[in-house]
This record gives structure tokens, C-alpha cells and sequence, in this order.
């Protein structure tokens, strides 16, 4: 039982997450956002994700920032309007293009994990 309390140890420090900046259609996608969220809290993982805080993408940064992990959120300048509204959670970092914004993701990143509605985020 003690062992189940104590802190996951992961050998990744920050994980990249694709998913969309919508909710997805199905309840179940906005449920495994906020899981897997949680998870990587437990497992004394970051976030580093599209930077929108709309959609999935709202709903993962806020569980990792709600846990006390860090949070980094790379978004191109041209979409800071259409998927940030509101506050933003943690470190937003601002680029000129979606390339460079898969980039920064993937050199901010030690592994990736893709959510339903990912594909949104290349559209």
C-alpha cells in the first residue's frame, strides 16, 4: 500500500502532447486529456504542448499546472488570438510559424504522446 502513495518516477522530465484545440465530439476525449494530465503528475512529469488554452489543449495544461508540474505551451503568434482566451497556465513561448513551433515542441521534448484531435492542431 505505502508503495502505491509514493510518487511514479519517470525517466522523462517533459513530454510534448499533441491534441486539439477542440473538445473533441466525444466526452471520452476531454476525460483521457484530463487523465493523462493527472498521470503525468503523478509521474513528477511536464507539459509541453501546443500553448492553447482552449479545447483538449486547455484541459491537459490545466491539470499539469493544477498538479504543480510545469507547464510550456509553444504557439505561433498569427494563432494566440483563436486558442488562447482567458489566462494562459505557465510558460507560453511565442513563434513566427507552425514550423517552428513543431521545433521548439520536439526540442523543449523528451517523448510525445499524440490525443484524439491532434490532427486539429495541424489544420
Amino acid at each position: 500500500m505505502e508503495r502505491d502513495m509514493e510518487m511514479k518516477q519517470s525517466k522523462f522530465k517533459r513530454i510534448c502532447v499533441f491534441c486539439g484545440s477542440s473538445p473533441g465530439k466525444k466526452n471520452s476525449y476531454r476525460e483521457a486529456a484530463i487523465d493523462l494530465g493527472r498521470e503525468l503528475v503523478s509521474r513528477n512529469i511536464d507539459l509541453v504542448y501546443g500553448g492553447g488554452s482552449i479545447g483538449l489543449m486547455g484541459l491537459i495544461s490545466q491539470a499539469v499546472f493544477d498538479g504543480g508540474r510545469h507547464v510550456i505551451g509553444v504557439i505561433p503568434k498569427t494563432l494566440m488570438p483563436k486558442e488562447i482566451t482567458g489566462e494562459t497556465v505557465g510558460e507560453v513561448k511565442a513563434v513566427s510559424d507552425m514550423h517552428q513551433r513543431k521545433a521548439e515542441m520536439a526540442r523543449q521534448s523528451d517523448a510525445f504522446i499524440a490525443l484524439p484531435g491532434w490532427w486539429l492542431w495541424n489544420s
